[in-house]
């Protein structure tokens, strides 16, 4: 993922909360490394898993030599794919090394939860896609893997998910080639998983809306439900049935959950015949829900 290039005002409402994501996101980072993932030796990809491993190998802080990787690759991704790590990048991996490092001088090296690898993977799952997104949130990086997959794909155009999963998941069978433990990788995965899904909620939001689309005969009489009955908008799709060729009428709409069930039972009593496709809205932006200028940011 690249930084933003656009230059934000300093001091304003936007410039306070994009850096106190970065330093929050930093923060949460590193306490789920030192009280979750570290004292188990769980390697969660990254630069980060490396580190962990080197740490359990040669005594090496954690957060220090997760900053000796990240600082070279930065340097190398702006050499070959440009300016697209900003400051912002910079800022939000040296802020994860110090509080990782500091929080371990003061804490040690004992999980916070004692013989309980599988919970300790669930929370610092949790913590570290809270932490990710935060940071992903104010238009940062987390630097490390993100970097190396970029400049894989620049070379390979192989997708850049896939490829991070890729690198992610070399690093954990390098933690099980070191530690030789199979419970390590799985616990690992774990973490990972949680990770990714955390950070999707974070930067798409905990959604309950519904997305339509409703074809029925008596689609006039769906609208007017619609609009009236639920206080909702919607679209119009002109369509054509592919079997029979016939003109058809499509009404696209976005509803919570709550209007969901409402509006099924109202279409079941007026046409049951109706076809209703249903599916998840992981966003919804605009007229009635959350506006883009919310999102982006004055």
């Amino acid at each position: 993922m690249a930084s933003s290039l656009i230059r934000e005002k300093p001091f304003t409402r936007k410039w306070f909360f994009s850096y106190s994501f970065i330093i929050l996101g930093a923060f949460i980072l590193a306490i789920g490394f030192v009280f979750f993932i570290t004292p188990y030796k769980i390697v969660p990809g990254g630069v980060y898993g490396i580190s962990i491993v080197l740490h359990y190998l040669f005594g090496t802080p954690v957060g220090m030599m997760a900053l000796c990787f990240d600082i070279p690759l930065t340097v190398i991704g702006v050499k070959i794919l440009g300016p697209r790590f900003g400051f912002k990048t910079v800022l939000g991996f040296s802020l994860t090394a110090i509080f990782t490092d500091t929080l371990t001088w003061i804490w040690g090296f004992e999980p916070l939860v004692k013989g309980d690898a599988l919970l300790s993977s669930i929370f610092g799952g949790l913590l570290l896609g809270l932490g990710l997104g935060l940071i992903f949130k104010s238009k940062a990086t987390s630097g490390g893997s993100d970097i190396v997959a970029t400049i894989i794909a620049k070379y390979t155009k192989l997708p850049i998910g896939q490829l991070m999963i890729l690198v992610d998941s070399v690093i954990v069978l390098f933690g099980l080639l070191v530690f030789r433990d199979w419970k390590i990788p799985l616990y690992s995965w774990i973490v990972i998983f949680i990770t990714g899904r955390v950070i999707d909620g974070v930067l798409e939001g905990i959604n309950y809306e519904k997305s339509l689309f409703i074809i029925s005969d008596k689609h006039e009489e769906i609208r007017k439900k619609i609009i009236t009955g639920l206080n909702r908008g919607g679209t119009i799709i002109e369509g054509k049935g592919m079997y029979n060729k016939a003109d058809r009428k499509i009404i696209f709409t976005v509803i919570n959950r709550r209007e969901l069930a409402m509006l099924e039972e109202y279409i079941q009593e007026i046409d049951p015949k109706a076809f209703l496709t249903v599916f998840d809205a992981s966003e919804i932006l605009g007229e009635g829900f959350k506006s883009l200028q919310e999102k982006v940011g004055d």
